[in-house]
This record gives C-alpha cells, structure tokens and sequence, in this order.
C-alpha cells in the first residue's frame, strides 16, 4: 500500500467545480505482460464496470472527472494500464499522488506469473515481449518485473496466473468484485504445498509443519484436510488450538490496521509439505474465525489433489 493517506471510503467531490459531483469508484489493472491483464479487465466489463484499455497514464485523473460528470451513468471505471517505460511509470506515479491528493478511493490490482509461465504464454503465441528488445523474451521480462517492482508493492491485490487457466482468474476477480454493499476487507485463505513452492501473491505465510503428518497415518492418508476425519487428527494434536487461536487474535490486529489504512484485500497462505492435509485443515478453520469476525473470506486449497 501506498504510504501517502487515502480520502475515506465515502464518495469524493470532484474539484475546480462548483458544484458536488460524486466520483466513481476507480480501478486500475496493472502487471505482468501475458499475466491476464486482459482477461481481468474482461471480467470486470461483465460485471458492469466501464473498461478503458491501455490509457495513458497521464489521463487518468481526467477520466475519472469526466465520471464524476456522467450523472452517475459511470459509477465505476476500470483502468489497464500498460507501462512499458520509466516515462509512461513516472506518469502513472503522478497520476496516483494527484488522485490521493483529490480524496479518490482508488485501487489497484496486479497480474502478475512466473518466468516460466510467462515464457511459455509468449512462445505459445509465437510474439515477443513487448521489452525484449534485440534480446530473449527471458530479458524483456526481468526489464518488466524490475520497472513494475514499485508498483506491484503498491498494489492492493495481487494475482498470481501461473496455475491458473482464463476460467479460474475469472472466478479469483468475480469473487473479489461481485456484490453488493463493498465489504471492509476480503480475505483470501489459501492452502499450499511448500515442496511445490511458496505463493508469491501471499501477504502472510504460515507454516503448519510442526504438525504431526497425517500421511504416516495409513487409514487417513486418502483423505484430505476437508475431511472430519484430519481435521480432528490434527486439531488433536499438542499445539495445534493454541496456534489457531494465537494467531486468529494476530489477525484481528493486522485486519484493523489494514481497515484503517484503506487495504481492502489480503491473502494468507497456509503451508504445508504437500498441501493436502494440515494446512488444508488449518485453512478451513482459519477462515470460519475470519469469517465471525466479519471478514469477507474466500477458501483456495491450491495444491490439494496434486500429489
């Protein structure tokens, strides 16, 4: 998040008028070329948003004046924007301080892959990075990954599309954008693996490996952390209440920073070796605490039935 404060979440007035005028709510797509930038722009579209694809960053703040002016006919705008330069990155910061300076609730959300899903996406397509220049597609997106740093730490969510096909980003930003009164914050609870790696779209990472494993138990190593049976194996276990409830109290902490800071998203990753069953169960429980507490929460058991 941006460290520059943000207006609060009722609607800003738009300025150098002389009369009210109601700002629309502001999304801006960023990220990764060949991450799904496009695809998320799409789903919003469905969903009701009006899309402007590849603005120039600089005009932003003069899109979202001519919403304030629509009479309400644009409520919501969505912007993708496509920095392939410092000069076209240095517009778009800006642009961001000019709307915070405004008292515009703006968010942004960032697709972002791997290396190598990015270079199969490229070769599959036979095209090259827009940054490779004379170089390899591996060059153009180190060059990518190293501009957009900055903003990818701004971001308010982070998707990762490295597993990920059209359908399922499709159902991460449906779920993140599809309702009626906007909640406070979303939360992502999501299960892993960590011998399949850590998620990189992760805000917190808990480890859930000082758990007994429920795979050296042969009646329970056909199930998963959804099952009855798991679960009470390992919420069983010395530890494993007590970690729970530790670390649900930690969360209402953060969760109240992050309300009073404007973050409106967060992802938190639970692990373990395979991610199939301790931090399968662990996530279920973690997010019916999350839940209670008002927090708009969505399970994703990444790597379960992987193995």
């Amino acid at each position: 998040m941006s460290e520059q404060t943000r207006g609060e979440d009722e609607p800003a007035t738009a300025v150098g008028t002389d009369e009210t005028l109601t700002t629309p709510e502001l999304v801006i797509i960023s990220g990764m070329s060949g991450a799904g930038r496009s695809t998320a722009a799409k789903c919003l579209e469905d969903l009701g948003w009006f899309v402007v694809d590849n603005l120039p960053p600089a005009l932003i703040p003069t899109m979202v004046d001519l919403g304030a002016r629509s009479q309400g006919n644009v409520a919501r705008i969505a912007v993708v924007v496509d920095v392939r330069g410092r000069g076209f990155f240095d517009s778009l910061r800006e642009s961001l301080t000019d709307l915070d300076t405004k008292g515009v609730t703006r968010r942004i959300v960032f697709l972002e892959a791997s290396d190598n899903a990015l270079v199969q996406r490229f070769e599959s397509v036979r095209r090259p990075h827009p940054l490779q220049g004379e170089g390899r597609i591996v060059d153009g997106i180190a060059a990518e990954r190293d501009l957009l740093r900055e903003l990818r730490g701004d971001a308010d969510l982070v998707i990762d599309t490295s597993n990920l096909n059209v359908h399922e980003l499709r159902a991460k930003m449906d779920a993140q954008f599809t309702s009626g009164d906007e909640p406070e914050l979303r939360a992502t609870v999501m299960s892993f693996g960590y011998k399949y790696g850590l998620p990189v779209d992760a805000d917190h990472v808990v480890d859930c490996r000082f758990l007994p494993n429920p795979h050296w138990v042969p009646e329970l190593r056909p199930y998963t952390g959804t099952s009855e049976e798991v679960a009470g194996y390992v919420f069983n276990q010395p530890g494993a209440k007590e970690f729970l409830d530790r670390y649900a109290e930690l969360l209402q902490l953060i969760a109240t920073g992050y309300r009073r800071e404007g973050k409106r998203y967060v992802t938190i990753a639970v692990g373990c070796t395979g991610g199939k069953h301790r931090s399968v169960a662990m996530s279920e429980r973690l997010a019916r605490r999350l839940a209670a507490e008002g927090v708009e929460t969505v399970v994703v058991h990444r790597d379960m039935g992987r193995e």
